[in-house]
């Protein structure tokens, strides 16, 4: 009688899988009319033009001579001193696969009132790791868009041999070992128009103006978004760096980074990729906060909302006996 169950529950999680990715396939495969491709107005594009804003600090030869399998670009301020030490002490560390070149870049903007002391402290963190970007940009949560198109710009423009980028957040756990046994896991297409993460397939405008996420009419007037990766971190080859920058020369300027790149992407005909196993069941770019669980950290590319003592702490434990779960 058991196996009998037992049979008939493996039966029903099959066809459910097979439902499941039949639905993905099917949205993935949909077509939709491309955005119409006129350029936008000169004052729009200056917003986020690279030619708009100058570097404070950059690195521009940290590229030359190699050719990194993947590249980290992480936005933060300038006052985040604490989670760039987390990041160098945990996921972002020099040399964590042997014989995998993986570069990580913080990106910053500059604060609304200037902090001669912050200033002269990151001047001096750049000269010993060499991994800060700073350019002239108020860094602000509606200027997310402008300094993520200005990391599509400098992977373009100094970093065009690598084979993937990732653009991801400060208080993300990344299962590094895991993201790279991914990619190497990917058909060869991965290496062009790729780009994957968390994909948001139904989202709407949000027209109430109390709310984070607000939008105007005047600003998008469209009744959908086409679909888009969340911004707390995707991956994507390097060729598309160069084709989003060209791309938003289309799309008018909002002030969701996110859905910014999917217009963009939706421009060029791109779509993004799921990144899930087990016939879609586990969504393995996890942007909800899960409780500490090292075997289930396991299991996914990334996890969300962790301070940087947390990070560092729950660093520590999950390298210890990682390969075990």
């Amino acid at each position: 009688m058991r196996k009998r169950w037992r049979y008939k529950l493996l039966k029903y999680f099959a066809i459910a899988g097979l439902i499941t990715l039949v639905v993905i396939l099917a949205f993935n495969s949909t077509i939709r009319p491309s955005l119409p491709k006129t350029p936008v107005p000169k004052e729009l594009y200056d917003v986020i033009s690279p030619s708009t804003y100058k570097f404070i600090l950059n690195q521009p030869e940290l590229c030359e001579n190699r050719r990194p399998f993947l590249v980290l670009m992480i936005p933060l301020t300038l006052k985040d001193t604490e989670a760039r030490t987390a990041i160098r002490r945990t996921w972002g560390q020099d040399g964590l696969i042997p014989l995998v070149t993986i570069l990580h870049l913080f990106v910053i903007g500059q604060p609304a009132q200037s902090d001669p002391v912050l200033q002269e402290h990151l001047v001096r963190e750049s000269k010993e790791y060499g991994d800060i970007i700073q350019m002239d940009f108020v860094d602000s949560y509606h200027n997310l868009t402008i300094k993520t198109m200005m990391i599509m710009n400098w992977i373009a423009t100094y970093c065009q041999g690598a084979g993937y980028a990732m653009k991801i957040d400060a208080d993300i756990f990344l299962n590094v070992h895991y993201l790279v046994d991914y990619l190497h896991e990917q058909s060869e297409s991965s290496g062009k128009d790729y780009i994957t993460g968390s994909v948001i397939s139904d989202a709407v405008p949000n027209r109430d103006s109390f709310n984070k996420w607000y939008i105007s009419e005047d600003l998008y007037p469209d009744s959908w978004y086409p679909p888009y990766v969340s911004g707390a971190a995707y991956v994507f080859s390097v060729d598309l760096a160069r084709k989003i920058s060209w791309a938003s020369r289309f799309v008018q300027p909002i002030p969701l980074e996110d859905v910014y790149v999917g217009l963009c992407l939706h421009v060029l005909g791109v779509k993004p990729v799921y990144a899930t196993k087990f016939l879609g069941f586990r969504n393995l770019f996890e942007v909800r906060r899960l409780k500490y669980e090292r075997c289930t950290f396991a299991k996914h590319i990334i996890v969300n909302g962790f301070n940087p003592q947390n990070l560092i702490r729950i660093w520590h434990d999950f390298q210890k006996s990682y390969f075990t779960c």
